[in-house]
């Protein structure tokens, strides 16, 4: 499936968004991602400069989280969040819809926020987490429109805190609606090569996950042992 253990890592956000996370997980987090050559770390707001400084002139994104977890902030903290976040030198920027608005039917209001997002924070890559456990077959094709139309990066199945984290049949689903030129983010759950293989196969083109290393361990001891 892979050809290389680079092309496996490049696939990954070495994430770690855990609330009690302290700044020598962090460092630990940046040097791993140095050290199998992630794509990128993902970490609370709170910690961008530590990554960034890290990983300054390095091929490695630092990437955050905007709404999160639950994605109910206004409008107007999420922007200045994101806003925030481009100053602190984040490279890609994932954020959480309104569950609640897209629960009340409100995709107008879905498609301003994100539009406001996007246009104020135009040098970040953005991805839009749907929560697909949560929704509904119609509801999810419903929010895939919107993403059509405001053209994100990639839409991300999930936050990995709640209903439940990324499955083959997320992706698929998200893939039957989605416009072929923005991707898809696998996240939630992910912690063995057969699941990032099954994911990518499906449609995932980007991996969310605070299990990076043992996965590509995984790998590197599958290609040993024949």
């Amino acid at each position: 499936m892979f050809a290389s253990e680079y092309e496996l890592a490049s696939l990954i956000d070495h994430t770690l968004l855990k609330p009690e996370t302290n700044k020598q997980e962090i460092l630990r987090l940046c040097k791993e991602a140095l050290d199998y050559r992630f794509h990128s770390v993902f970490l609370l707001p709170y910690y961008l400069p530590i990554a960034v400084k890290k990983l300054r002139k390095i091929p490695v994104k630092v990437g955050t989280v905007i709404g999160f977890p639950l994605g109910g902030n206004s409008t107007t903290t999420k922007i200045f969040e994101a806003i925030d976040s481009l100053r602190q030198g984040a490279d890609e920027l994932d954020i959480v819809i309104n569950i609640g608005a897209l629960k009340s039917g409100d995709f107008p209001y879905l498609e301003r926020e994100l539009k406001g997002i996007i246009s104020k924070t135009p040098e970040c890559l953005h991805k839009v987490i749907v929560e697909v456990g949560l929704l509904s077959e119609g509801e999810l094709k419903k929010m895939i429109e919107v993403a059509n139309r405001v053209k994100p990066a990639f839409v991300k199945t999930s936050t990995g805190f709640l209903a439940r984290g990324a499955q083959v049949e997320d992706v698929v689903a998200i893939r039957r609606y989605l416009h072929p030129d923005i991707g898809i983010k696998a996240s939630g759950g992910i912690r063995t090569l057969q699941q990032v293989t099954e994911l990518v196969e499906a449609g995932a083109s980007r991996i969310g996950t605070s299990t990076g290393v043992e996965i590509i361990q995984e790998y590197s001891r599958k290609l040993t042992s024949g």
